[in-house]
């Protein structure tokens, strides 16, 4: 698959949005009253000023005008206080809405296998996750009410227009054809340019994210100049992406300015006809005129929310894109029958490209440790990934229990095989907090336990013990500490087996030390896969896969390897040999 995250098409764009409208159909519906009888109430004041007009044309007295005028300052108090209801009902169904929107977010972001989101980059996910649910947010609390308001009085205002006179409403909507052709040259176009805006603000965040995080590792190998580069070509295609999106309001926005006059004028010019030969009151004209002039308040409002409806439609469809993207089973697969691991006839290549494994087999019996040696590149990690379930071969099967490992939920998962690398991550929240993501069902005594079989001595200095807040205000924790609270997970999860694709590697050798001694703690009684870099490891293990150019090209015990004299042999020559020498310069 595509490296890139899914993006919902328009017509699952509007059928999640019709289904978020059903979630809250009262508050939806009350809306709807409340700003029909809104625009309803505010129709009275242009009526009743030509009222007044014709009336003093007949030469009526004051105290008709005067009592037609509290009837308006009534009608226009009552349209104050009917919009305000409405739109106080209308951002409560949008906070409502929104909230709805980011747990579905959440749950579906938390579905997504780890191999998508590392294809995906976190930089896409993350502005999905703020940016785009924010600007989502910020069009059903803001941008939703006001153009349902405005879009009722237009066309109320637009039926009295007719309701006045059927030739004086066809001039208003004849005028009003030049903002039509203005807003379909506008929309064909913004999509397609705010969805192009959204995906380079992801690259951007992605190039500058990484460029972050990896700060140390880009300066010792003097990278600077290489993620200077291409941060700024991020910037530019961001840059090139604005401009196209602004080039698009500045020719929108002045056009429909100028479209908002012609109806006015063209009914006081067909109205002083009508007029002239008797056939139209002045006062029918005068309350015409107002009432198309007051047209351009809620048209405006509606024109000056497209922009962000524009980009909030293109928010809301990478938001919902999430649901299109690939997802771990839910739970339909059968429990394995034991916890036997065969791999058979395995071939897997990243996004197309070429081969990394060719046909490889190999069983894994329970409790066995079993150690994967073979030179950088020969498709250890990818093996690793595949018997973790990360990843899904492109041919052949990974099975526990005779159950594809890939097809197991995510709970049925952590429960067989689990993952240990160098990476790890510490969450934001609490000891316990961090602790519970493993085993949310843990009490107190289970979480110390797993922290003392790991050998984290350090929560006793903690000042409030599983309670203490971690990372930014809070404990913060070394690389050492960081991987002991990532063990004390697995013991927490207890899988049946471990894949360790050197878990060490990137600490120091007193740190190494301390973890690999709780690491022996926590491999007791289990099956434990490791991927081995230092050949002690595999000399510690009860049998040796060696990989090489991606096949399995020998399986034994280290005795019988090395006996063999093959590819393990000789790495072994080779490794051993170093040591010797290294021992000797001491």
């Amino acid at each position: 698959m595509s490296g890139h995250l899914p993006v919902a098409e328009g017509a699952a764009t509007r059928r999640a949005a019709w289904r978020l409208i059903r979630a809250d159909g009262r508050a939806f519906a009350l809306s709807l009253v409340l700003n029909a009888l809104a625009a309803a109430a505010g129709l009275a004041g242009p009526w009743l000023v030509g009222r007044i007009v014709d009336d003093v044309r007949a030469g009526s007295g004051t105290g008709a005008v005067d009592r037609l005028a509290i009837v308006i300052a009534l009608c226009s108090l009552a349209q104050f206080l009917l919009a305000r209801y409405a739109r106080y009902v209308g951002h409560r169904f949008g906070e409502r809405t929104l909230a709805r929107i980011r747990e579905e977010f959440v749950d579906r972001a938390l579905a997504l296998p780890a191999s998508v989101v590392e294809r995906a980059g976190t930089g896409d996910l993350t502005a999905r996750g703020t940016s785009d649910v924010a600007a989502v947010g910020t069009t059903l609390r803001d941008a939703g009410p006001e153009v349902l308001t405005s879009l009722v009085q237009a066309a109320f205002i637009l039926g009295a227009v007719f309701v006045l006179d059927p030739l004086l409403g066809c001039c208003g909507l004849l005028g009003l054809v030049g903002i039509r052709f203005a807003l379909r040259w506008y929309l064909s176009r913004a999509r397609t340019a705010y969805l192009a805006e959204g995906a380079a603000n992801s690259a951007l965040t992605e190039v500058l994210s990484a460029t972050a995080s990896g700060a140390r590792t880009i300066e010792a190998f003097g990278l600077q100049q290489r993620r200077a580069r291409a941060s700024r070509e991020a910037i530019e295609v961001s840059r090139r992406a604005r401009m196209r999106t602004l080039f698009l309001r500045t020719v929108f926005f002045p056009w429909v300015e100028v479209c908002y006059v012609v109806p006015v004028v063209g009914v006081l010019l067909v109205g002083g006809l009508l007029h002239a030969h008797g056939v139209m009151s002045l006062g029918a004209v005068v309350s015409a005129a107002l009432y198309l002039r007051q047209l351009s308040e809620p048209l405006d409002q509606v024109l000056m929310w497209v922009e962000q409806l524009q980009s909030s439609s293109a928010s809301f469809a990478r938001v919902e894109g999430l649901a299109a993207a690939p997802r771990t089973a839910g739970g339909s697969s059968p429990a394995p029958r034991d916890d036997r691991i065969d791999v058979r006839g395995v071939r897997y290549s990243y996004d197309g490209g070429a081969q990394v494994l060719h046909g490889v087999d190999l069983t894994v019996r329970p409790g066995e440790r079993l150690a994967v040696v073979g030179p950088s590149g020969a498709g250890k990690t990818t093996l690793s990934r595949l018997l973790a379930g990360i990843d899904r071969p492109d041919a052949g099967s990974v099975t526990v229990g005779r159950v594809p490992v890939a097809d197991l939920d995510p709970e049925q998962l952590r429960r067989q095989v689990v993952l240990v690398t160098q990476e790890h991550h510490v969450f934001l929240g609490t000891l316990r907090d961090n602790l519970l993501l493993a085993a949310p069902d843990a009490d107190d005594g289970e979480l110390l336990a797993a922290l003392g079989a790991v050998g984290a001595e350090w929560l006793a200095a903690l000042p409030a013990g599983l309670d203490t807040r971690l990372g930014e205000g809070g404990h913060r924790t070394d690389g050492s500490q960081a991987q002991q609270l990532a063990l004390a997970r697995v013991v927490l999860a207890d899988p049946h087996t471990l894949v360790l694709d050197e878990a060490t590697a990137l600490l120091d050798p007193a740190t190494a030390r301390h973890t690999e001694r709780a690491l022996a703690h926590v491999m007791r009684g289990r099956t434990v896969i490791a991927i081995a870099h230092r050949l002690h490891t595999a000399h510690d293990a009860d049998r040796v896969a060696v990989m090489a150019h991606g096949r399995l090209a020998e399986v034994g015990t280290h005795e019988e390897l090395v006996a063999a004299g093959g590819a393990y042999a000789a790495l072994w020559a080779t490794w051993h040999g170093d040591r010797e020498n290294a021992a000797e310069q001491v």
